[in-house]
C-alpha cells in the first residue's frame, strides 16, 4: 500500500489544455523549487504562469508533478506514468532528491546520500511505496534512515524495515517514532557513520536534528533553509513548534562547528555556495535569529 491520494480526493475542475495547478495545492513551495521559471506563487497557492517550451522544461514540470504531495500539478493529456518519473533525481554525484513528497510530512523533501562504500542513507521520508523503495535501493543498499524531526517521521519505520536499515531520531521527538532503534540524545554531536554526523538543534521542535555529511552537505530539516525571496538563509520563525529562543541558542552553539556547501532542507529551497560564503551567511542568520521573538504559528508568513 502507498499513501497515494484516494480517487475521492480528485478535484472536479480542469483548466485548459496545458499544465495547471488544482485547488488542492497547499502552497508548500516544492513545485516552485523544481520549476521556478514556470510556476510561481499567486494568491496563496502555486500557479503555472508559463507552459514548457523545451524538453528540459517539460521534464521540470514532470518533476514538479511527481514531487507534489497533493498531486496538484496536472495536465489533461499527460499521465504520471513510471517511464516519465525522474526520481530519484541527482543533485550531484552524491545526493539525490527522492521526490514523491508525502502528505503525511506536509510535503517535505527527502534525500538519498550515497556513501563511498556503495551504500546509501535516506534523510527524512518520501511517501511510502514498495515500488519507490525498489527505485531508491537501486542506488545502493540503504543502511540508515535519518529523521530530522517529528514532522518528517512518517513512513520511517516502513522504509527502515523494507531496507533492513537503522532508524534514527532524537529522543526529544521519540513519541513521533517510538519504534526507532537508534536514539540521538542531548545536544552533543553524534557520529552516524563515516563522514556523517548528527547535530541536535532543538528549536523548530524539541528533537530537531541536522545531519552533516563530508563537510559538504547539510541536511537541515526545518531548522533553516534557502529563501528565493530574500536570496539568503532563513529560519521559519512563524512555524516554530517548540521555541525560537531555543533555536537561536542551538544555532549559536552549533553554527561555528559546521562547514558545508549545500543546504538541503525539508521545507524551503536548496542552495550550493562556497563553504566560506555559506559559513558567513550562517553566522549572520544566527545573529538575526537571536533577535526574534515568539509568534503565533502562521504558515502564510514564511518567505519562500
Amino acid at each position: 500500500m502507498s499513501d497515494d491520494l484516494s480517487p475521492e480526493a480528485e478535484p472536479e475542475e480542469t483548466a485548459g489544455e496545458g499544465w495547471y495547478v488544482d485547488t488542492r495545492c497547499t502552497n508548500c513551495d516544492v513545485a516552485r523549487q523544481l520549476a521556478p521559471d514556470m510556476i510561481r506563487e499567486q494568491d496563496g497557492r502555486a500557479e503555472v504562469f508559463r507552459q514548457p517550451q523545451t524538453e528540459a522544461e517539460q521534464r521540470q514540470l514532470y518533476a514538479a508533478a511527481f514531487a507534489c504531495h497533493t498531486r496538484s500539478i496536472r495536465h489533461p493529456a499527460h499521465h504520471l506514468t513510471p517511464d516519465v518519473d525522474p526520481f530519484p533525481l541527482a543533485l550531484d554525484d552524491t545526493v539525490h532528491h527522492c521526490g514523491h513528497n508525502s502528505r503525511h510530512t506536509a510535503g517535505a523533501n527527502a534525500y538519498l546520500l550515497r556513501r563511498p562504500t556503495g551504500s546509501t542513507m535516506m534523510i527524512d521520508t518520501p511517501r511510502w511505496s514498495a515500488e519507490l523503495a525498489d527505485r531508491y535501493e537501486a542506488l545502493g543498499p540503504v543502511t540508515d534512515v535519518l529523521l530530522t524531526h517529528r514532522d518528517h517521521a512518517a513512513h520511517g519505520r516502513r522504509y527502515a524495515d523494507r531496507f533492513g536499515a537503522r532508524l534514527w531520531i532524537h529522543e526529544g521527538d521519540l513519541d513521533a517514532a517510538p519504534d526507532a532503534d537508534h536514539l540521538i540524545r542531548g545536544t552533543d554531536p553524534v557520529e552516524i557513520g563515516a563522514g556523517v554526523t548528527a547535530y541536535p538543534l532543538p528549536g523548530h521542535t524539541r528533537g530537531s536534528v541536522l545531519y552533516l555529511a563530508d563537510g559538504m552537505y547539510c541536511f537541515s530539516g526545518d531548522s533553516f533553509y534557502w529563501s528565493r525571496t530574500t536570496a539568503d538563509l532563513e529560519v521559519a520563525a512563524s512555524v516554530t513548534w517548540y521555541s525560537i529562543t531555543e533555536l537561536a541558542a542551538s544555532l549559536a552553539r552549533t553554527a561555528p562547528r559546521l562547514r558545508f556547501e549545500w543546504v538541503l532542507p525539508g521545507h524551503g529551497d536548496r542552495k550550493r555556495l562556497p563553504a566560506e560564503e555559506m559559513n558567513r551567511r550562517l553566522a549572520h542568520l544566527t545573529a538575526r535569529t537571536r533577535t526574534l521573538q515568539p509568534q503565533p504559528i502562521d504558515f502564510t508568513a514564511v518567505r519562500w
